[in-house]
This record gives structure tokens, C-alpha cells and sequence, in this order.
């Protein structure tokens, strides 16, 4: 196993730093994240910072961990652990002849892309905040007035969740707020299929009984152990929530952190959270936060 360290350098209008491998190496002229191999006993974060003053010519001031991922390559297996670098010193510059640029979500891709990195852009395309659905508390009207003030905020994206609505009423809601959110760029996850969603949110109960994951559209998953989210690491979720950090029965972040420790796919951390704790999240190895009253307060 080759240990490797990469970094997602982010600057604040969401774009990421990619570099291009010079002609030397194996894969050469493909794109990747920044990084290189973990030295034997050398911690991972350790190697990162080293890696990409090597690199860059930058000092790490800020760094989380984020996703770890397992890929085989005719010349070896890689581990990468991911960090999500947020802050750094100096102005990133190649330092080894390799060519570097930035790369927004929305435009088209640098080709060709290393493999290994692949499932790693999709999971950059996740908002850091995902926003939970409560109607039958708030009433109908209010929620969706209070979604279209969440919308013209920058929400990307939503979960319809009403378990105490009639099927009826839920049915009407859940389809006037996929309309309204359609029309500010936000996605919609539903419990079940329904018409118009971009995906389905499924229970810690049902992950455990999912066959596969669906063929269209995002999947989701709550998860409270860790066999919960290993499963949903092995279906290849697109993501999966986590907690309740603070709510009832609270795990707190020092045992999110345990839980989410060298996930494969992004990790939401859930319950009594707000924007404010977005830090925190991020500190654990999360990759953002899940909100159902404090997304509309």
C-alpha cells in the first residue's frame, strides 16, 4: 500500500488547485490534487505540509482532514488521504516544472484526470451545508416562505422530510418545494422516488437493507455506528449524515470524529447544529453541516 497525502487547495469563490504530473513520473500529464507520499512513521498531515512547500512554495495554515480513498493502479495500490486546505501563506507557484491551475466546479474539467480523483470531484460539487425540512412544525406556507429566503441565501441543497404530514399534504409540500427549489439551482432529496427529485435520503434501517445504489440521481444515508457508514461506503453513497452531535443522545465531535475517520465519501454532521459550528465540523473530518431549525431560523 502507498501512503499519499493530498491537498484540495480552496479559495473563497469555490475553485481548487490541480496540478499537472511532470514528464518523469507515472501518469505523466495528468491532473491531480497537490500531494505526495507519507514517509514511513511520518504523519500524514505532516507529509502534506512538506509535500506542498516542496510543490508550491506555500505554508499550510489551515488544513482539515477530509476524505481517505483506496485505489489500484497497474503500478501499485495508493491510500490517499484527502485534507481540505482552506488558508495558506504565499502564492502557490510550481516549483518542479509541473504545471498548475485553477479549476472551477462549474467548468469544464482538466483532461485527462488522474482515476484515483475522479469520484473526489464529484464529492467537491457538494455544498457545505445541506438543509433538512421542517413544515408540519412550522406550517406549510411558512416553510416555503422561509425556503425561498434560504434559496435567495445560496442553498444548494435540500431534504424533503415530513413523517407527521397525511400522505396527501406531504405530497402537495414535497412537490411545491422541489418546484420552488428547482428554480434557485438547489437539488431535492425525498424519503422515497418521487417525480421531479434529485435523489433519495434513506434511513440507518433501510441503508442496512439496500441492495445497491440506485441507478439515477443522489443517494444518501443517515448512519449512527460505523457499520452504518461503512455500508454506506460500500455502496458508494454520495454522501451520508452523522450524529446527533449535540441533540438527544448526543455523540459530541470528539466521537463524530472517531466515526468519520478515513470515510470514503463525505460525511454531514447532524443534530443542534448551526452555520456557527461549521468550524468545528470541518475540524472533525467533516464536510459540512446538516440542519433542520436553525437552516430556517
Amino acid at each position: 500500500m502507498i501512503e499519499v497525502a493530498a491537498g484540495v487547495l480552496l479559495r473563497a469563490d469555490g475553485s481548487f488547485l490541480l496540478a499537472q504530473r511532470p514528464a518523469d513520473k507515472v501518469y505523466a500529464g495528468y491532473w491531480e490534487f497537490p500531494g505526495g507520499k507519507v514517509g514511513p512513521g511520518e504523519p500524514p498531515a505532516q507529509a502534506l505540509a512538506r509535500e506542498l512547500d516542496e510543490e508550491l512554495g506555500i505554508d499550510i495554515a489551515e488544513a482539515y482532514p477530509w476524505l481517505t480513498r483506496v485505489f489500484t493502479y497497474p503500478h501499485g495500490t495508493v491510500r490517499l488521504q484527502f485534507y481540505r486546505v482552506l488558508s495558506w501563506k504565499h502564492e502557490p507557484h510550481p516549483r518542479e516544472d509541473q504545471a498548475i491551475a485553477w479549476q472551477a466546479v462549474d467548468a469544464p474539467m482538466l483532461a485527462p484526470m488522474l482515476p484515483a480523483n475522479v469520484p473526489v470531484l464529484a464529492s467537491l460539487a457538494l455544498p457545505g451545508e445541506y438543509a433538512i425540512t421542517c413544515a408540519a412544525e412550522l406550517g406549510t406556507a411558512e416553510m416555503l416562505r422561509r425556503l425561498e429566503r434560504a434559496l435567495e441565501r445560496g442553498l444548494k441543497l435540500l431534504q424533503v422530510r415530513e413523517p407527521e404530514m397525511e400522505d396527501e399534504s406531504r405530497r402537495l409540500f414535497t412537490g411545491q418545494a422541489i418546484g420552488l427549489a428547482h428554480r434557485y439551482g438547489c437539488k431535492v432529496l425525498t424519503k422515497a422516488p418521487f417525480a421531479g427529485a434529485d435523489g433519495i435520503h434513506f434511513t440507518a434501517a433501510e441503508l442496512m437493507h439496500l441492495q445497491g445504489k440506485p441507478k439515477e440521481g443522489l443517494a444518501a444515508a443517515s448512519c449512527h455506528t460505523r457499520a452504518e457508514l461503512e455500508r454506506a461506503m460500500q455502496l458508494e453513497l454520495d454522501f451520508a449524515v452523522v450524529g446527533p452531535v449535540r441533540d438527544k443522545a448526543a455523540i459530541g465531535w470528539d466521537r463524530f470524529a472517531g466515526l468519520a475517520a478515513d470515510s470514503s465519501i463525505p460525511v454531514y454532521a447532524i443534530g443542534g447544529l448551526s452555520s456557527a459550528d461549521r468550524w468545528k465540523a470541518w475540524r472533525a473530518g467533516a464536510h459540512g453541516i446538516a440542519m433542520i431549525r436553525a437552516a430556517w431560523a
